[in-house]
């Protein structure tokens, strides 16, 4: 069994989500872990190239003064 992820755990925590100390100490596993799905952490897979091309067809950089 693998042990739990501590330091990601208490970096993301209060890193990434801004949490005070004593919130984080409160929230349960399951919180934490739909807390980093929703901001896209671990298991969250990254565009492929056809979804990049398909937003760069839809959504095109706009140059300016030209």
């Amino acid at each position: 069994m693998k042990p739990f992820p501590w330091q990601e755990a208490i970096g993301f925590g209060l890193g990434v989500l801004r949490l005070p100390p004593e919130q984080f100490w409160r929230m349960t596993p399951r919180e934490l872990a739909y807390a980093v799905a929703a901001v896209g952490g671990p298991g969250h897979e990254p565009m492929d190239r056809a979804a990049f091309d398909d937003l760069m067809q839809k959504f095109p950089d706009k140059r300016h003064g030209g």
